[in-house]
């Protein structure tokens, strides 16, 4: 348990916008509010921001801020180079009556100060790289489903002569068909059309496949760069995309402040869900479902491929468990493991770095 009035003279709570931020300094033990302030959110209001801040809040100061990873990035970066201590709010508490930047501002550093647990910013740097990597992957991946539906769409009502030679194959020779298909001048103007349209679409699809490629050889390049990346690749089922998307809901040593909140980030701590005489547990449907979405990755893979989880899964089956109890498990098994392979990876880091 940690309360910021037993580490902190000043709490200065931050509620960020587009193009301004607002910020209050309030006393850590009374919590009082001693000063307010507005500002741009760019690099010369940030300045004044601090400037101002080491003013009003001359003392051991934290900054509670919400949106570290949107609108108060580019804040978090320059108190971070500055030395400045931050947490992040994620759960603000909301004004019933009136409502300003301002009052949110307060509510901020309020709502950090009852806060038992302080989570820092997630790391930039390689993390954020990563992060965007796979936010752009998974981007593409969505337009990429929906450019095939289109086609497959397309082709179920296309003229006969094109629905029929294009019928019955995968998509790979679907869009090498396209390709060689013509168009002859006596053609209906359907025909012509349907065809144009096709080509368009395959073409956008051969597009998207090749970003989502070059994607993937991206991730492929920065993982290995993260001090737990290699050991993360080294687990059975676990490819440069789980291990990608397990480091950056991880963030950082300290961000997550054990395994078993781990597992609760990732929907994958037990709960309980009794009814009458049956006793039983489900995961939580909560969390990060891009984390949740990894850990089934290997799951599945595991149970289909690993021969320990093979093993594990005949074991429990014959105490009556069912494959979808088996798969819960081993996600939570799944999430102890990782959390623990992060953490000391990292230990083995910061070690290195002190002597």
């Amino acid at each position: 348990m940690v309360m910021l009035a037993e580490h902190y003279d000043f709490v200065i709570g931050g509620d960020p916008d587009r193009d301004t931020i607002d910020l209050a300094v309030l006393d850590a033990v009374t919590g009082a509010v001693l000063g307010q302030i507005s500002d741009q959110a760019d690099g010369a209001g940030y300045q004044r921001l601090l400037s101002w801040a080491a003013r009003a809040a001359d003392g051991r100061r934290v900054w509670a801020l919400e949106g570290t990873g949107s609108f108060a990035a580019g804040l978090v970066a320059v108190l971070a180079e500055a030395g400045e201590d931050v947490v992040e709010i994620q759960n603000k508490k909301r004004s019933r009556g009136a409502k300003s930047d301002r009052i949110d501002a307060t509510n901020a550093a309020r709502t950090a100060l009852a806060q038992t647990h302080q989570a820092t910013p997630r790391e930039r740097g390689l993390r954020e790289a990563i992060r965007q990597v796979l936010a752009a992957r998974q981007g593409v991946l969505v337009s990429r489903t929906k450019a095939i539906n289109e086609l497959k769409s397309l082709i179920v009502v296309a003229p006969e002569h094109l629905r029929a030679d294009l019928r019955g194959l995968g998509l790979a020779r679907q869009l090498d068909r396209i390709d060689r298909l013509s168009s002859a001048s006596a053609a209906t103007i359907e025909y012509r059309v349907t065809l144009r349209t096709l080509r368009s679409i395959a073409a956008r699809v051969r597009f998207l496949t090749n970003q989502a490629t070059e994607l993937d050889i991206e991730l492929l390049a920065l993982v290995p760069q993260h001090p737990a990346g290699p050991m993360l690749l080294g687990e059975a089922g676990v490819g440069p995309v789980v291990a990608a998307q397990l480091l950056v809901s991880w963030s950082h040593r300290g961000r997550v402040r054990n395994e078993a909140a781990f597992a609760s980030l990732a929907g994958a701590a037990p709960l309980e869900a009794s009814s009458g005489q049956r006793t039983r547990h489900r995961l939580s449907r909560m969390g990060d479902r891009n984390l949740n979405r990894a850990l089934h990755t290997v799951a599945i893979t595991r149970l289909r491929c690993h021969e320990q989880s093979r093993n594990y899964e005949k074991k429990r089956t014959s105490e009556g468990k069912t494959h979808r109890d088996v798969r819960r498990n081993l996600k939570r098994i799944l999430a102890r493991r990782f959390y623990r392979l992060m953490q000391a990876a990292t230990a083995t880091e910061e070690l290195a770095r002190a002597a």
